[in-house]
């Protein structure tokens, strides 16, 4: 009997096809970009509606804080860059099939956008506030007087910019947890539930409250639906994207996820929501903290976790 011996290169690094591993700048950079697209879409949303005086905290107040969620958003995304000099090279050309090229000419145009908005809208917070220089007047002026066309063009990039933040990973086929076209929907689901939850917090008109949790509960129920949905569409595809659904049920991800995303950044905000609505007096920045929590883990845990999927085995 003669004993061979294969010797096999398969465990040296770098063999195999991988990506480079994506830190907590990138999950920051979505949630971020969620949340600024959620609170966005509501202001102009209600804009277009002509119910801007109903709807002060939307319109008004709420997206004062959205410039900075951008910069931030993009400051962490500009961390995680490899090769930081050369990000000007995105914008010197337009690919309709690549998400970075999407994201990048939608942070292009929502970025400025809603500098626009927070300044023809600051005199909400600071009522004697004066620009000082007439150039800045005349730009206010213009700029209040076209508001109804500035409020569909950032409805139209806040649904694209909120949407992208999922279809940045499912564009990625190596990583069978991220291939899903669910992630797109759900994503936008959640940046608008996080932006609903924010307004709440910014709305002074107890009716207002009222409107956006009933709003922020048919987004959990829609988020809930999608998450279901997702899982069942592994569950019954092939036996990689059974392991990637596995990670979720029974796997390492299975006690963050369906605790930290589904239980508290879901079900519980909805159900105290639900009771404000039924009049218990419920402390409005518990259900908001909880929302945003949520949001923010279930692209951590996404991101994470698509890193683990892999097609071999």
């Amino acid at each position: 009997m003669r004993e061979e011996i294969i010797i096999s290169g398969r465990l040296n690094p770098n063999i195999d096809p991988h990506l480079e591993i994506w830190h907590w700048h990138i999950p920051l950079y979505l949630f971020l970009g969620g949340l600024a697209a959620g609170i966005l879409f509501f202001a102009s949303l209600y804009t277009v509606l002509g119910q801007e005086n109903k709807f002060r905290g939307a319109v008004r107040r709420a997206p004062i804080i959205v410039p900075f969620l951008l910069i931030i958003g993009l400051a962490a995304l500009f961390l995680d860059l490899r090769h930081k000099l050369y990000f000007w090279q995105l914008y010197t050309t337009i690919k309709i099939q690549s998400p970075m090229s999407w994201g990048a000419w939608t942070l292009m145009a929502v970025t400025p956008l809603s500098f626009a908005w927070a300044a023809i809208h600051i005199r909400e917070f600071f009522p004697k506030w004066d620009w000082k220089f007439s150039i800045l007047k005349e730009l206010e002026k213009f700029l209040v007087r076209y508001k109804l066309y500035m409020a569909w063009i950032i409805l139209f990039f806040s649904v694209i910019l909120g949407i992208y933040t999922g279809i940045l990973f499912s564009a990625f086929n190596a990583r069978p947890l991220w291939n899903t076209s669910i992630l797109g929907p759900l994503f936008l689901t959640s940046g608008l539930s996080a932006g609903a939850a924010v307004i709440i917090l910014f709305s002074k008109r107890k009716g207002e409250r009222i409107n956006f949790a009933k709003i922020d509960i048919m987004l959990i129920g829609i988020e809930l639906f999608l998450i279901v949905h997702m899982f069942m569409g592994f569950l019954a595809s092939t036996e990689v994207q059974i392991e990637a659904a596995n990670l979720f049920l029974g796997g390492p991800y299975t006690a963050p996820f369906w605790i930290f995303v589904v239980v508290l950044g879901m079900i519980l905000p909805a159900v105290l929501e639900f009771l404000e609505i039924r009049k218990f007096h419920i402390p409005t920045v518990i259900p908001v903290v909880l929302v945003l929590f949520g949001s923010l883990m279930l692209r951590f845990i996404i991101a994470y976790a698509g890193q683990i999927s892999r097609w071999l085995y």
